[in-house]
């Protein structure tokens, strides 16, 4: 690959710590599937406290001497300096990087409008924060490119190289290449899951929960404090939530898919990995529970919905373009067994968020699922109109306090 590549570029003092090793990876965005592990939000919330990132220097931000931090699968990964060009692909990581402060740096993003429209949907109620995404190249629109990422010349690259290492025309020469010339890879793909690490990872893969993640992320911006800010809102959000739950019996049933042309994507709602960041802390009974799927997802007929008729009926990327939440209920309405659902005769198919959260994602989609699956104990969820910012919430029924949230976004904390 770009043999003639010879010279330096300024950003040949960012180095990647540890060797990289070859694999395969399911991709795309249904790709994985869920492991074993019981970690719940609560515990990976409180494992954060302290911090999770090794570092050979402050964590001040603007810190200006070298330092390291250390992620699974890459190991140990040395910056000279706070990163200015971050590569993105899946916006978990562009969500993170708003939420230090550093959202100007991130010069890529799986399907902007998509991911772009999405963050900004829930950004829209923070003063002051906001993600520019257009004009921004998607990553995997045709693949997987190394010119592409020569031609960004980015600091850091937020992604996972086992889940690299199987795209298309890479190889383990072109991951080291790519590492030591432009800029070194950070990035966990399979913890969303929990499971799926591909041949030659699997051994010494370690799993985080989102949390952990992002103050590993937070590491590499040097933004530990805000960090630790931002995660003293999150555990006050999930301790209401735990505090106030209904006892496990009293819970609906729920279910949470991706609607096709005559069949439900279906996903698990409880089971380990950072996908389930927002579902899995509100213990909702999950009507397949007893499925096993040899994914994290699984393909259900409207017959098969009909016969677990779940109380609630949570449809991904429903704040999204292609996949707002009115077109989805009218398609269930107009459709003779869909039309026969509990959800859809009671009005309780809702709009969820995206897998792919970050920080200040989670929040809102913890915040949204907990009104749509317990208005008596948090609030009637008010509905999202496609197009509009997340709705307005009272204040006495909000999960987190905004402005306490944009405040430390933007620096004040």
């Amino acid at each position: 690959m770009n043999e003639e590549r010879t010279t330096p570029t300024r950003r040949d003092y960012l180095k990647g710590g540890s060797a990289l090793l070859a694999g395969s990876v399911l991709a795309g965005c249904l790709g994985g599937s869920q492991g074993d592990s019981s970690t719940t939000e609560a515990e990976s919330t409180a494992d954060t406290t302290n911090g999770t990132s090794e570092t050979s220097e402050s964590t001040e931000s603007g810190a200006s001497s070298p330092y390291s931090v250390t992620m699974s699968p890459m190991g140990d990964v040395e910056f000279d300096a706070v990163p200015e060009d971050a590569f993105v692909v899946f916006p978990q990581y562009a969500d993170m990087a708003v939420a230090l402060g550093h959202g100007d740096a991130v010069n890529s993003v799986y399907v902007p409008e998509m991911s772009g429209k999405t963050m900004n949907t829930y950004y829209d109620r923070l003063d002051g924060v906001s993600f520019e995404w257009e004009g921004l190249p998607d990553p995997l629109a045709e693949g997987m490119s190394k010119e592409q990422l020569y031609s960004l010349d980015s600091d850091v690259h937020f992604v996972d190289p086992a889940y690299v290492s199987t795209q298309d025309n890479w190889d383990q020469s072109d991951l080291d290449d790519i590492s030591s010339s432009v800029g070194p890879w950070f990035g966990n793909f399979y913890s969303g899951t929990n499971n799926g690490v591909p041949e030659g990872y699997s051994e010494n893969y370690e799993f985080y929960s989102l949390w952990d993640m992002f103050g590993k992320v937070a590491d590499v911006f040097q933004e530990r404090e805000r960090y630790q800010a931002l995660q003293e809102i999150h555990a006050n959000a999930i301790s209401t939530i735990e505090e106030n739950l209904p006892p496990k019996e009293e819970r609906p049933t729920a279910v949470r898919v991706t609607m096709g042309e005559e069949q439900f994507y279906t996903y698990h709602l409880n089971k380990p990995g950072y996908w389930l960041a927002d579902t899995r802390p509100l213990g909702a009974n999950d009507a397949f529970s007893e499925e096993e799927w040899p994914s994290l997802w699984g393909t259900v007929d409207y017959e098969t919905m009909l016969e677990a008729d779940p109380d609630v009926i949570l449809h991904l990327w429903g704040v999204a373009p292609d996949y707002y939440i009115d077109g989805v209920r009218e398609k269930l309405q107009n459709h003779p067994v869909g039309s026969e659902l509990s959800a859809v005769k009671n009005d309780r198919v809702f709009a969820a968020g995206m897998r792919y959260q970050g920080p200040i994602m989670n929040l809102f989609q913890l915040e949204m699922g907990a009104k749509q699956l317990y208005p008596d104990q948090f609030g009637e969820w008010p509905g999202y109109v496609p197009e509009e910012p997340y709705p307005e919430i009272p204040a006495e029924e909000q999960l987190f306090d905004r402005e306490r949230l944009a405040n430390v976004v933007n620096g004040e904390f």
